[in-house]
């Protein structure tokens, strides 16, 4: 049940924080009481025997660390998944009730999940036709067609994955997009990496592989998954790094459709479109030409027996949680329990949760809103927005580095956006998407090929400025620097992040470091790249560029310091982005808390000061506990950076010194003149 790939993509996509919003002028109920805490913090979770300047998420977060057991249906656990877990619990009870009603699409398709009876007598009959389909391939041609075939239903992850998408650098139209993609490993450097733990992951997943096999009856197991791991080693090696993967503006490249057969000769690349739908398309953008021209090249030079099993492999794998026990068990073992240490599965109903939630996403949505996300909480998380922008302008007015003319540009551009918040001004049609009840292999198969043909219309039409990246249920948030936007779904709106009865200072520290994290993310060191009008385009001068990039190597060399397990460190260059987000985002949310305060001094409460109980609330979102297999896939794959190190970004911000007073020989305590400042 893999995603298709030809689906509209948003930009700067971020697992980021959690919120908290509220204002010091705020009238509350004075019998209400924070959810947390006496203030919104929760200091029973502290560990005070640590000093706040030798290790800040300690200090603020030691004891739940300590006491907090990760459950067996998860690879890690913290305030994300307290709230994932109670927004699971809240869809559960929607698409029960949905269940209950004859016809009901919701209803049926959760059914068709929970119904193991039906699935099991099934077995893997529903697959055949789709390896059949695959064993008949034997041309080129055919390879090419199939490839999208598997891929539109939804089943394999294939080379060369498609998306619709805004064009960087015309975002008033939508353009196919293609990126490189076809590993069965989480990247790259799985295949390619010396490295002991990776050598035991690489040698768990051909037995995997082999394991597939034999549950098809296939025979020969041992000696074609070689092949096939083989080819994907070698595509490995003309894939680009994430590193690389990163930049905007490498990675916009503009294909005329004859370009493919000349720049990456070797595949069938005219049923490769036909299959698509885009054979029409005029234009292409590509992500990493580089890695196209030898990855046709590879597919030209590989036997077709090898192809048609790397096929059918990636078929079954996406296939297996929609079939039997066997196959399900197959693939948890491997994708959860090896890649991720998780030791168990999640019960069938989170799982058939998931797939609803995946699949009719905005149809659970609007009863989720309009049970658990009243007016008021939209209103108060609109006023924070408006107080965060309104410091971030008065950030942008008074930076010294940059120059005047770019400021102003950069302030339009501040005034342009566009704040998402709880969920869509229009839900999604789903009346033409089929569901039946008892076939939950089959629903899965129709819902991504719903999901393609809704993509692919949006070819040729209006850009839909409305439509949004993630459901109302989503615990998340991100930026989309083509529409020039902030998006925060309303399931995030809720405590620790974004609690009404908490202290203003803890809900600056939560919510409003994250809508400034999100605000950042369109001056990052990519979406500095974008205007206001949301195109790809140069508007800073070689001066400002030349002084941005210096300050943002130095916060390389701070995160590529960090050792978040034994031997393996954080990649600054790859989580560059959202550490410069974490920094903005809690530089200009502590201006706005300020401005809150209307020149007073916040009261002490429980021996905390305002701008303390900022910091504690910026520390107790990122409470979460990994397991270490997790962990180890997150500093290879991850663009954020693990949750103790982004706590630590507080070791950039005066104001925080001034909180908490940390001796220079603490080991967070940065002199002046080695503290990080961008905005």
């Amino acid at each position: 049940m893999r995603k298709t790939t030809f689906a509209v993509v948003a930009a700067s996509l971020i697992a980021c924080s959690g919120k908290g919003s509220g204002s010091s002028t705020t009238p509350k109920d004075p019998n209400a009481r924070a959810t947390y805490g006496s203030f919104g913090f929760d200091e029973a979770g502290m560990n005070r025997s640590v000093a706040a300047g030798d290790d800040f998420y300690e200090f603020a977060n030691g004891v739940w660390a300590k006491k907090t057991e990760i459950p067996a249906d998860r690879s890690n656990f913290g305030m994300f998944a307290v709230l994932d877990d109670l927004s699971q619990q809240r869809t559960r009870e929607i698409v029960e009730a949905a269940a209950k009603i004859a016809g009901n699409k919701v209803g049926d398709l959760y059914t068709s999940f929970l119904d193991e009876k039906t699935v099991e007598a099934k077995g893997m009959t529903p697959l055949v036709p789709w390896l059949d389909k695959i064993k008949a391939i034997k041309t080129p041609q055919d390879l090419a067609r199939v490839m999208v075939e598997v891929n539109r239903a939804g089943l394999a992850n294939v080379p060369f994955a498609g998306y619709i998408g805004q064009d960087d650098k015309q975002p008033d139209q939508y353009i196919a997009q293609m990126a490189q993609s076809g590993l069965g490993l989480p990247d790259r450097d799985y295949y390619l990496a010396d490295d002991e733990q990776l050598k035991s992951v690489r040698a768990a997943y051909v037995a995997y592989l082999e394991q597939l096999f034999t549950l098809t009856q296939q025979t020969d197991a041992k000696a074609r998954v070689a092949a096939v791991v083989a080819f994907e080693t070698e595509l490995a090696k003309g894939q680009w790094t994430r590193i690389e993967s990163r930049d905007s503006t490498k990675t916009y490249n503009k294909w005329q459709r004859a370009d493919f057969e000349k720049n990456a000769p070797g595949f069938e690349w005219g049923a490769f479109f036909a299959a698509a739908g885009t054979e029409k398309q005029p234009a292409f953008l590509v992500a990493q030409p580089s890695a196209f021209t030898a990855m046709a090249k590879l597919i030209a030079a590989t036997p077709i027996a090898v192809l048609r099993d790397y096929l059918m492999l990636h078929t079954i794998d996406g296939a297996a949680p929609a079939l039997s026990q066997a196959f399900v068990d197959a693939s948890f073992n491997f994708h959860d329990k090896t890649l991720s240490g998780t030791p168990e599965n999640e019960p069938r109903w989170k799982r058939a949760v998931g797939l609803v939630t995946g699949v009719m996403g905005e149809a659970v949505g609007e009863q989720y809103v309009a049970k658990y996300f009243p007016p008021a909480a939209k209103a108060e998380a609109d006023k924070l927005v408006k107080n965060v922008i309104a410091a971030m302008d008065q950030r942008l007015s008074n930076l010294a580095w940059m120059a005047p003319e770019t400021r102003t540009a950069a302030r339009a551009k501040l005034a342009a956006f566009t704040a998402k918040i709880g969920f869509p001004d229009k839900w999604r049609d789903y009346s033409s998407l089929s569901i039946v009840r008892d076939d939950l292999f089959g629903n899965t198969i129709r819902a991504s090929e719903f999901e393609w043909r809704r993509q692919l219309a949006h070819l040729g039409q209006p850009i839909d400025r409305g439509e949004w990246g993630m459901t109302p249920m989503t615990i998340n948030a991100y930026a989309n620097p083509v529409l020039n936007e902030i998006v925060f779904p309303a399931a995030i709106l809720q405590p620790p992040f974004f609690d009404p009865n908490a202290d203003a200072a803890v809900n600056y520290g939560g919510i409003g470091a994250v809508i400034g994290h999100e605000i950042s993310h369109h001056f990052d060191d990519q979406g500095r790249k974008y205007d206001k009008t949301g195109a790809l385009k140069d508007w800073w001068t070689e001066q400002d560029i030349k002084q941005f990039e210096a300050l943002t190597a130095q916060l390389v060399k701070q995160y590529d310091a960090y050792e978040a397990l034994p031997g393996k460190k954080v990649q600054g260059s790859l989580t560059l982005g959202e550490n410069i987000a974490d920094l903005a985002g809690m530089t200009v949310a502590y201006d706005a808390y300020r401005m809150s305060l209307g020149g007073k001094e916040a009261p002490v409460i429980d021996g905390f000061t305002g701008d303390q109980r900022f910091y504690l609330g910026w520390a107790q979102v990122w409470r979460r506990n990994y397991r270490p297999e997790n962990l180890a896939q997150r500093l290879m794959t991850d663009p954020h950076s693990p949750s103790i190190q982004r706590v630590w970004v507080v070791r950039n911000l005066d104001a925080w010194y001034n909180a908490f007073a940390p001796k220079a020989t603490e080991k967070l305590a940065l002199p002046p003149e080695q503290r990080v400042r961008i905005w």
